[in-house]
């Protein structure tokens, strides 16, 4: 039994060397661990450069995980899921902005519906404005003329009342019509002119009735004589014209009168 046990000391390798952990067995178990750590390793650090590469948005719970045979535990399922969640959030916020952007449209449209409308009601305001402007000036010329108009006529009456004899009251004459001259046409020039009412028919929103005459040679309601003129400013009446009408001439019957002479 001694000779045996120096043998096998003296020849561990007929024997089967064991390792101090055990058996024999022992010596690959560490190699295959070996080999399980390193792919591990290699997919971390692939998992890693990964999120390195994207800007290191991994969570700092994700850095370092267990890594065992199953895969629902690997490090790409991991890194995958902040992204859903990011992914998730970013569909939120592009919701949000779309309804933002369809509320900001609503608003610009009725933004610009109200420029139209104020717009429109600028317009009419100018128009209506201008329309007050010239209805105004036109009273203020009304207000300025009409008190001129009594001189004219009286310039018109000595013209058709007085005949100079001599030649200083021809220069008399010349000199007056000069002026009425020049005012006649300084009314002109401001818009005024005279009514020639003899041979229309009369209308009361031109012409004023004085006097009616009857007579069958015009038609009733025509104008045969102008007593005094009328001026009008634009289509606004200074002054109506006074006129003399024709009115519907007697007709006498001659049965008519017999019965009247005889009774006589």
């Amino acid at each position: 039994m001694i000779d045996e046990e120096k043998q096998q000391d003296q020849d561990p390798s007929s024997t089967g060397e064991t390792t101090p952990e055990g058996s024999p067995m022992g010596s690959e178990n560490p190699a295959a661990s070996g080999n399980s750590n390193e792919s591990a390793d290699w997919e971390l650090e692939l998992a890693r450069a990964y999120q390195s590469a994207q800007g290191d948005r991994t969570p700092a719970n994700a850095s370092g995980p267990t890594v065992t045979g199953s895969s629902t535990n690997s490090p790409t399922a991991d890194a995958a899921e902040p992204w859903k969640k990011e992914l998730a959030q970013v569909t939120e916020e592009k919701d949000a902005l779309k309804t933002q952007l369809q509320a900001a449209s609503a608003q610009l449209e009725e933004l610009k519906n109200q420029n139209l409308r104020l717009a429109a009601d600028f317009e009419n305001f100018r128009r209506r404005t201008q329309k007050e402007k010239e209805e105004l000036d036109l009273q203020a010329r009304c207000l300025t003329i009409k008190p001129l108009l009594p001189v004219i006529d009286n310039f018109e009456r000595a013209r058709s009342h007085i005949k100079p004899q001599t030649d200083g009251e021809m220069n008399i004459h010349k000199s007056y019509q000069s002026v009425y001259k020049q005012m006649v046409d300084g009314l002109k020039q401001i818009g005024v002119s005279p009514m020639r009412p003899e041979g229309e028919q009369f209308d009361p929103n031109l012409h004023e009735a004085l006097l009616s005459e009857p007579t069958d040679e015009h038609e009733e309601g025509t104008i045969i004589q102008e007593l005094e003129r009328g001026y009008i400013l634009g289509e606004r009446v200074l002054r109506h014209a006074k006129v003399k009408v024709a009115a519907a001439g007697l007709s006498v019957v001659a049965s008519d009168e017999n019965p009247d002479s005889s009774e006589g």
